[in-house]
């Protein structure tokens, strides 16, 4: 079991930048591909990125395509998603997750083994 926590939400005005950071430990080796996914007050959690075992390859919804950036830190086991030109509807809980061992372009919630609790982001116009 691989067990995740993120940091780095908090509240910032339209057109800032803030860098989401997910730590795995435990059975590190499982983490494989991982992903960013969001979820705004009242509506179903949503994919908002996805980058593979040795972070060669990235995929990104289209509403964040060109402003999010998905990294990792394999010797850290950490990560990351820089989040710049930020707009209130991007507003949400953001979750990470791991364990996706097939296509990241495959971004169903159903492909990934564990979850973390969250971070909120608030997007202030």
């Amino acid at each position: 079991q691989v067990q995740l926590v993120e940091s780095g939400g908090g509240l910032v005005q339209a057109g800032g930048s803030l860098r989401l950071a997910c730590a795995a430990s435990g059975r590190t080796s499982s983490t494989y591909g991982m992903g960013w996914f969001r979820q705004a007050p009242g509506k179903e959690r949503e994919f908002v990125a996805t980058i593979s075992r040795i972070g060669v390859s990235t995929y990104y919804a289209d509403s964040v395509k060109g402003r999010f950036t998905i990294s990792r830190d394999n010797a850290k086991n950490t990560v990351y998603l820089q989040m710049n030109s930020l707009k209130p509807e991007d507003t949400a809980v953001y979750y990470c997750a791991a364990g996706h061992s097939g296509s990241i372009y495959d971004p169903r919630e159903a492909n990934f083994g564990s979850w973390g609790q969250g971070t909120q982001v608030t997007v202030s116009s």
